[in-house]
């Protein structure tokens, strides 16, 4: 008897009991359900973490601000170092100089100050932020309408301005902001663009609300145009910096320190946040997290696979006493013993594909109607669609092995007389 005949044989038998075949396969349907459904939750969240977080800016990130230094020496020391070199903070020119060094995905300058915003014959205290361009990307706050800065509007310090969707909610209403003028403190700027409403939290999932929140209060200007207007000497408060990947990471942060230390004639008037290191510990917290729940819920899972592969070692045991007639009449007619023992053997893995293809279906769609509610994409991971269909393959195996063995010495002429 070839393969694809006991194939053929064994879906037609399964067929033939379709209540007793569809309970056998309950227990195998359900463990594959969970194996892919835990591996696509899991990778799912743990994709959602390090997406958001990456979006929010945090991810590979180093933050640059003034120092006076002293962490380095004793305060004597600093002073006659102080003395021999001429410390000054970090400004524009610096923020230019690395930006044209760097090999970053995304670096920008930072100035913020509070200044008071003239509106219709009262005045309300708002944030007023001085970046550039790469600010908005690697926070995720793309535009509602109008524009960005453009590179001459960066060069020339022009007086425009880009304001959050809170801010534009709150004094402008319905009414269109772009082209209209707002005066802050003693400037006046003329609003080129308005920032679309936060992405990132309207699933409910909460990444950082209040800063994010925050802001899309505020009104953002060109670096240049703060430098000038809202601090001396052309300072910045800070210089952020966001490497490609966690291998650039080191690399970027060594070669910007080498670059200033030049630039500040070897003075580390300067201090690192170095934010991307605490990321990456957290993120490599969160996988070790997630691979301890990955191993628990298999464990869960196999338990289930284990059950149904109880079930089905039950259901062929039983199904040989009924199909005794039939076997006789097959080895009578030439079928060997080892055509018997793979008939067996096929059903038993046939039934447990079977069950193992409606748990995969319902696995899917259970996570796709998880991921149009979260309004995230959930992946579904092969590893666990693989992993689901070896588990009821050997399963299948296993469970099928005795009995196939057993039919395939039954004596013929036992089982043709079996029921006289």
């Amino acid at each position: 008897m070839h393969i694809f005949e006991s194939i053929r044989s064994s879906f037609q038998n399964i067929f033939s009991h379709k209540l007793r075949s569809s309970l056998t396969l309950l227990g195998i349907m359900i463990g594959v359900f969970a194996v892919v459904t835990m591996f696509s939750s899991i990778n799912g969240m743990k994709k959602m973490i390090n997406d958001n977080m990456s979006d929010m800016g945090w991810n590979n990130s180093i933050i640059i601000y003034p120092s006076s230094g002293e962490e380095h020496g004793s305060s004597r020391r600093h002073f006659w170092y102080r003395s021999r070199r001429d410390l000054k903070p970090l400004n524009l020119e610096d923020y230019q100089f690395i930006r044209s060094q760097a090999k970053a995905k995304y670096i920008y300058g930072y100035i913020s100050q509070w200044q008071k915003y003239n509106y219709q014959n009262y005045e309300d205290w708002v944030r007023l932020t001085a970046t550039n361009n790469d600010f908005f990307r690697s926070k995720t706050y793309p535009l509602l309408q109008g524009r960005y800065f453009n590179a001459f509007e960066e060069q020339r310090a022009a007086k425009v301005c880009v304001i959050g969707y809170h801010f534009a909610e709150k004094y402008f209403g319905d009414t269109d902001p772009i082209n209209q003028t707002i005066t802050l403190g003693k400037n006046r700027f003329l609003i080129i663009g308005v920032l679309k409403q936060d992405e990132l939290n309207r699933s409910g999932m909460n990444f950082n609300n209040w800063e994010r929140k925050r802001d899309l209060e505020s009104v953002y200007i060109p670096l240049s145009t703060g430098s000038l207007y809202l601090r001396s000497s052309n300072a910045i408060d800070y210089l952020y910096l966001q490497a490609y990947d966690d291998g650039s990471y080191d690399k970027l942060k060594t070669q910007t320190t080498q670059n200033l230390l030049v630039k500040h004639n070897m003075s580390r008037d300067f201090s690192f946040n170095d934010i991307g290191s605490v990321m990456m510990e957290i993120t490599a917290e969160i996988n070790e997290m997630m691979k301890k729940w990955n191993i628990t819920l298999s464990a869960i899972a196999s338990i289930s696979l284990l059950v149904g592969g109880i079930g089905l070692f039950s259901t062929l045991l039983i199904s040989i006493n009924e199909r005794m007639k039939e076997i006789g009449i097959r080895k009578s007619i030439g079928a060997t013993e080892f055509d018997i023992f793979l008939h067996f053997l096929s059903e038993a893995i046939v039934l447990a594909l079977i069950g193992a293809f409606v748990g995969v279906l319902l696995s899917v769609f259970l996570v796709q109607i998880i991921s149009t509610s979260l309004d995230f994409n959930f992946p579904i991971p092969v590893r666990g669609i693989l992993l689901g269909l070896a588990f009821a393959l050997f399963i299948g195996i296993f469970s099928g092995l005795y009995p196939a063995i057993k039919a395939s010495k039954i004596n013929p002429i036992k089982a043709i007389y079996y029921f006289e």
